[in-house]
């Protein structure tokens, strides 16, 4: 196994929890590299944990993944590892590992953590990031198995996110907000490239629909290339079409919650019924 320990939390960085889970982890497997994903992804958001777990994958190197985004973290929820290629993903079962391992090939094998040699003692409750997901992503770092952590599971019955999806209709994109980052730019389920199929080009003009309002927006190569407060629409760093304003919030000026539908269409158009 790899020496490479990802770790994405919604913990925040104001308290001791991240360097408490890098503590566990070094004080197991001293020859651990750790990359810290993300540790301010909002307390419970599970789709924006998935998004960005998903969208960076391409570019951390193969070894243990950790995700430690769930409301209900610290109660029945159980706990799971997932092999994927030449990766092994932890977290809870309640999808936010799911488009990673989709990301990474599909899940290959999963298996609950229940073996509780591998777990620090005694268990917080309300800490299992700490407690059980660090150490055993430390553990499968210095040689342990996956099969090690626990029972075998069914990949079948692994909780899923719905996957993001964009379709063309009469001229029309539609798609829905995928996640809404901690600047307030509003991601989108479509993409660059689907834009490029309506001949839409940087430059151009948008015409947005969410529900029945309707907006006419700039598409630029970036947000900075239109004032301080004006809204903008841009193909993001992911491949995908994200609306932002310049110096401001999107998601509170459009008021845009992840999964909300969004039309997107090449101006002048008529508006789709």
């Amino acid at each position: 196994m790899t020496s490479v320990i990802t770790l994405l939390t919604d913990y925040g960085l104001e308290d001791g929890f991240v360097a408490a889970c890098h503590g566990v982890i070094i004080g197991i497997a001293p020859q651990a590299r750790i990359i810290d994903v993300a540790h301010l992804v909002h307390e419970g958001d599970v789709r924006r944990g998935a998004a960005i777990l998903a969208q960076t994958l391409p570019y951390l190197p193969a070894g243990v993944h950790v995700a430690a985004v769930d409301p209900a973290m610290g109660g029945n929820r159980r706990l799971i590892a997932i092999e994927a290629g030449e990766r092994v993903f932890l977290g809870p079962d309640n999808g936010v590992l799911s488009w990673a391992v989709h990301a990474a090939g599909g899940a290959e094998a999963a298996y609950e953590l229940a073996n509780e040699e591998l777990f620090l003692t005694p268990v917080s409750p309300t800490f299992p990031g700490r407690d059980i997901f660090a150490p055993v992503a430390a553990h499968l770092c210095a040689g342990r198995r996956p099969s090690d952590v626990g029972p075998r599971i069914d990949v079948l019955g692994l909780v899923s996110l719905p996957a993001p999806t964009s379709r063309m209709r009469d001229g029309v994109v539609e798609g829905e907000v995928l996640s809404v980052d901690r600047h307030g730019n509003v991601q989108l389920s479509i993409t660059g490239a689907d834009l490029a199929a309506l001949n839409v080009r940087p430059g151009d003009t948008l015409g947005v629909w969410l529900g029945r309002r309707q907006l006419v927006v700039p598409y630029r190569e970036t947000f900075a290339t239109v004032p301080p407060g004006d809204l903008v629409a841009f193909t993001d760093s992911a491949g995908l079409v994200a609306l932002a304003v310049n110096s401001g919030d999107a998601s509170e000026r459009l008021g845009l919650p992840p999964g909300a539908h969004v039309r997107l269409s090449p101006q002048p158009h008529k508006a789709p019924s």
